[in-house]
């Protein structure tokens, strides 16, 4: 019997400084031994600095890409990450739903490290009543779950309202990632009865751009490969903390992680054990 090569999708915007987006995803992928697919939502003119423009691909492109790629390679796991307006998000949902893809990670992308809006607002709505409710896991920051839950986040009860809110949506887990807010670098994943916070180190460094995709990429990886939700979040974590503790500057706002690091001794581990 043929090995089994697990295979990811990305369904996501462009970043031609390639530190985030679809550049960040594949480079996460293949450095978790994941074959990457990818589906392109938007074009962006970017670098460490800002966001220049933004150019939509049109929707009967992006539905070609995915069941283009669905139908003949397919994917153990797949993540969403930037989804511009209302009619790429519902068109994306209907596709997933109709090819029965195993694992969804949603990254709610709204808005960019350098603080440009990345989400039309008339997709929010779509992005709350036709993408959640598929996903297995979504992955908001403080301002993103904000955004979803509807109220504003200043201390741990609001995360878990927030949590909660956000889970009712539909999602299976949901983590409300703590790098947003002063203290550790703590994240807290509910899964409708339970929170789990997920504590890890937080590093001094400016070199942040990519790291939420990064972060759900690499979710989306160890899915692919078989781990199980908690332990596929926990050991994206620990990739993402290598990642940003190895990463060198590049440009001159912020620089993207290092997603060729190398990896930590606890996710070899787990890699070997789920090939």
């Amino acid at each position: 019997m043929p090995h089994h090569i697990p295979k990811a999708m990305t369904i996501a915007g462009s970043d031609s400084g390639g530190g985030a987006g679809i550049q960040a995803d594949l480079k996460t992928f293949h450095a978790l031994g994941v074959y990457g697919t990818s589906v392109l939502t938007a074009v962006t003119a970017q670098n460490t600095i800002e966001v220049a423009a933004i150019a939509e691909v049109p929707d009967e492109v992006v539905i070609a890409q995915i069941d283009t790629v669905a139908e003949d390679i397919g994917a153990d796991a797949v993540k969403t990450g930037m989804l511009t307006n209302r009619s790429i998000i519902q068109n994306v949902a209907d596709r997933l739903e109709a090819w029965g893809i195993p694992w969804l990670v949603v990254d709610p992308v709204m808005v960019s490290k350098s603080g440009a809006s990345l989400l039309n607002p008339n997709a929010v709505t779509a992005l709350k009543t036709d993408l959640l409710p598929l996903a297995s896991i979504v992955t908001p920051n403080i301002p993103e779950a904000e955004i979803l839950a509807g109220m504003a986040i200043a201390n741990d009860d609001d995360i878990r309202e927030a949590a909660r809110r956000i889970h009712d949506l539909g999602p299976a887990f949901v983590i409300v990632k703590g790098g947003h807010l002063d203290g550790p670098a703590v994240d807290l994943v509910y899964d409708g009865t339970s929170f789990l916070p997920i504590e890890g180190e937080r590093i001094d460094t400016r070199n942040t751009h990519g790291t939420g995709c990064t972060f759900s990429a690499a979710i989306t990886a160890f899915l692919a490969r078989g781990l199980p939700p908690i332990e596929a979040i926990q050991m994206a974590k620990r990739y993402l903390e290598a990642a940003l503790r190895n990463s060198t500057s590049i440009g001159e706002g912020h620089s993207p992680v290092n997603h060729a690091t190398e990896l930590p001794p606890d996710v070899v581990k787990a890699l070997a054990v789920h090939r």
